[in-house]
C-alpha cells in the first residue's frame, strides 16, 4: 500500500524538480542507485519497469526504501497496462508513470487514489488525461515531441497544467533552464544523471553529486 498521498507525490515533484529514473536487473544496485540519489536531495525516485522479473526486483526495493529511506517516495515507471499498473501498487509504488495515455491504468490508480502520471504527446491527449484525473502528465520522448517549445505553447493557453517532460532532460545548466523557464513542473532524468560509467564504477558518490547538483541547479533557476 502507498505510504504517501497523490498530492504528496505531485508536491515533492515539483518541490525537488527532479525525478530520477533508472532500471537494474540486480537489486543491489539499484538500491545503491536510490540511496545515493537520495542523499543527494532527491525525495521521488521512479523504478522503469523493464526486463523480466523486473517486479521482483522493486519488491526487494520497495521494502528496503520504507526501512532505510523512510521520506523517499518510490514508484514504477514505462508500465503500459492496468494489470501491471495493479502488480505494481500492491507492491507498494506510490505513483505509476507510463510512455503512453491508457484509460484503464487510469481507473485502477484512481480506485486507490494512486497518483499517475502518463505519457502525452498532443494537447488532445494531456487534455483527456486530465479529464482522467492526472495531476501531472509526462511528455514523451520529450525532444521528439517538441521540446521545451512545446511545454511553452501548452502552457500559454493552458497554464493550469503540470508537465514532466523526460527524454533529452540533461544535468547542465543551459538544458535545465531551457525547460522550466518554458514551465516544467519537473523533469525526469535516467542515464544522462546515472550514467554508465557511475554504474560500472559503482562511484556512488559521484551520483550523489550529479544529483545534488543538478538540484540545486533547479532552485537557482526557479530563484
Amino acid at each position: 500500500m502507498a505510504k504517501f498521498t497523490r498530492i504528496e507525490v505531485c508536491l515533492i515533484a515539483n518541490k525537488t524538480g527532479l525525478v530520477p529514473l533508472y532500471f537494474n536487473t540486480d537489486a543491489g544496485t539499484v538500491k545503491n542507485v536510490v540511496k545515493a540519489c537520495y542523499e543527494g536531495g532527491a525525495r521521488i525516485f521512479e523504478f522503469t519497469n523493464r526486463g523480466d522479473f523486473a517486479h521482483e526486483v522493486f519488491n526487494e526495493l520497495s521494502k528496503y526504501v520504507v526501512n532505510e529511506l523512510p521520506e523517499m517516495i518510490l514508484g514504477a515507471g514505462s508500465v503500459e497496462d492496468a494489470a501491471t499498473t495493479a502488480l505494481y501498487i500492491q507492491l507498494g509504488a506510490n505513483f505509476i508513470v507510463s510512455p503512453i495515455l491508457n484509460s484503464e491504468m487510469a481507473r485502477v490508480c484512481n480506485r486507490k487514489k494512486i497518483a499517475w502520471v502518463p505519457g502525452c504527446g498532443t494537447l488532445t491527449e494531456i487534455a483527456y488525461a486530465e479529464e482522467l484525473g492526472a495531476e501531472l502528465v509526462k511528455i514523451f520522448p520529450a525532444m521528439q515531441v517538441g521540446g521545451p517549445d512545446f511545454i511553452k505553447s501548452i502552457k500559454g493557453p493552458r497554464p493550469w497544467t503540470n508537465i514532466m517532460p523526460t527524454g533529452g532532460v540533461m544535468p547542465t545548466e543551459e538544458n535545465l533552464n531551457d525547460w522550466f523557464q518554458a514551465g516544467a513542473y519537473c523533469v525526469g532524468m535516467g542515464s544522462k544523471l546515472i550514467t554508465r560509467e557511475i554504474i560500472e564504477t559503482s562511484d556512488w558518490a559521484a551520483l550523489t553529486s550529479n544529483v545534488n547538483d543538478a538540484i540545486k541547479i533547479i532552485k537557482s533557476i526557479r530563484g
